[in-house]
């Protein structure tokens, strides 16, 4: 089971709490874009064994999304952070780095 701790309210609890929305750093093409683009915004999304970015939903709490880094092998949570965020923090990406010291990167 996964634990994961909502970076608004603290409120850590397993993901039964929490709803899952999918691929987090998705890029929204804007007016002008092709089909194929939209298509592969709308239906493309990774699926990889190991460290995945997530988008996630504190549900039966403050009910505001966040994401979460997570290994999608051992379930292991890295960290959780605001939505807004652009890119994975810094401690994040170092605890990611410490474990996982094949991993290439944030893309």
């Amino acid at each position: 089971m996964l634990k994961l701790t909502c970076p608004y309210c603290g409120v850590t609890g397993e993901e039964t709490e929490f709803h899952a929305g999918g691929e987090a750093h998705l890029k929204r093409f804007g007016p002008g874009s092709g089909d194929e683009d939209f298509t592969n915004y709308l239906f493309s999304r990774k699926n990889p064994r190991g460290v995945h970015f997530e988008r996630w939903r504190h549900q039966y709490g403050c009910g505001k999304w966040f994401h979460a880094a997570r290994d999608t092998g051992t379930l292991e949570v890295f960290g959780t952070y605001t939505a807004q965020t652009g890119e994975p923090p810094a401690d994040i990406v170092a605890k990611i780095k410490a474990k996982r010291p094949e991993w290439e990167g944030f893309a």
